[in-house]
């Protein structure tokens, strides 16, 4: 994990959520992540629709993920979500989901930053600053 203080997000497991084993679709849990991203985000103060609107996105680069242990229907789980290395056009995601505090995954996720035209742009200075604040 990184060192910077931990962005949680509760939520349910939905029927819809899981495969015919009864268990969370492993593809499901990078939706998972993904809200509990935006939210972190979102708390810092940095507005992904005003992003977008100026042009720029976050996309997903590269994806680690350690499966520990399933989830089921009804669970209620907790994304925590870290922010670490902030780089001029790029992020690095510390992410956990636990359920009653044990952990059921863990991943490290690299985010870029791109036009919508998809050439990397520098993460704007006032979102730089937001992030690596949480970061430190």
């Amino acid at each position: 994990m990184t060192a910077g203080p931990a962005h949680s997000l509760s939520l349910r497991v939905y029927y819809e959520d899981t495969d015919m084993a009864g268990v969370v679709y492993y593809a499901n849990y990078l939706r998972y992540l993904e809200r509990g991203r935006s939210e972190a985000v979102r708390a810092l103060g940095v507005d992904q629709v005003a992003m977008r609107a100026a042009g720029l996105v976050f996309v997903v680069r590269r994806v680690e993920a350690d499966y520990l242990r399933p989830a089921r229907f009804d669970d209620t789980l907790t994304v925590e979500t870290r922010f670490g290395a902030v780089k001029g056009a790029s992020l690095v995601a510390s992410q956990v989901v636990l359920r009653s505090g044990e952990a059921l995954l863990r991943a490290r996720v690299t985010l870029a930053c791109m036009s919508l035209a998809g050439a990397p742009q520098r993460i704007p200075a006032d979102m730089r600053k937001a992030l690596a604040s949480a970061a430190a």
